[in-house]
């Protein structure tokens, strides 16, 4: 993520939102229309990845406005402190509304087992990816939607299907199963149990609003990151 080391995160945030945004390609592999932008500003310009509500595969579980979830992530991210989503704006491209997430520049060998596996001084980071999908109810974190970059930093990217009411956490982190849930995390999550913020809120139904306050009582009253003894809430493929 290297042009956030250069810019500032509110400025970025503002580069995102109205800057002159320019097709450069569509990305492989993706379910839903998804491209690369060059995004310029008078004295800035990164990278992002366009994700129009145009190009949304119909799902039968979510209805349209998956990239206003791509969103409400990266807000969840910053409401819980944890800095974990790249920034992510809602704005009109070429093909009308969408997210505009900053692109990250990753190690594309690494992923979320490489990263458990070797790295064990960003554990923290992963335990707070955890934590977050809980809260967001992310349905599809595989290894390869968690991101090394050339910083070493690590980052959640793809959260269109997170949020729904009905429980339906699929996740390939489930190494923290039955540990403690450390302090901070839960210090950050506790204020959502009372009020979710608005910016958060204002993206989703109120039926998924109550459940993120649901999900986030749950984990605190429990104490501990929850065990897949199904062995059944993983994603398809796993990376």
């Amino acid at each position: 993520m290297s042009a956030n080391e250069l810019i500032p995160k509110n400025d970025l945030v503002q580069l995102l939102k109205q800057g002159e945004m320019e097709l450069v390609s569509r990305m492989p592999y993706s379910s839903n229309a998804t491209f690369l932008v060059n995004i310029s500003g008078s004295d800035s310009q990164c990278q992002g990845i366009y994700k129009p509500l145009k190009g949304e595969r119909p799902l039968w579980d979510f209805e349209p406005g998956l990239h206003k979830r791509e969103v409400a992530a990266y807000e969840l991210s910053e409401a819980m402190g944890l800095d974990i989503v790249p920034p992510t704006v809602l704005r009109d491209g070429q093909f009308g509304e969408g997210s505009v997430q900053f692109f990250v520049d990753a190690v594309l060998d690494e992923h979320y087992f490489t990263i458990y596996e070797n790295r064990p001084e960003l554990h923290d980071r992963l335990r707070a990816m955890c934590a977050l999908d809980i809260v967001a109810n992310n349905t599809d974190r595989k290894a390869g939607h968690c991101l090394l970059d050339t910083q070493q930093r690590v980052w959640a990217i793809d959260h269109g299907v997170c949020f729904a009411a009905d429980f339906k956490l699929r996740t390939v982190i489930w190494e923290f199963g039955g540990e403690e849930l450390p302090q901070p995390l839960r210090e950050v999550i506790e204020p959502l149990i009372e009020t979710v913020p608005l910016n958060i809120s204002a993206l989703l139904t109120s039926d998924e609003v109550f459940a993120l306050q649901e999900r986030a009582k749950w984990i605190c009253e429990g104490g501990a990151f929850p065990i897949d003894r199904s062995g059944s809430r993983y994603p398809w493929p796993l990376v």
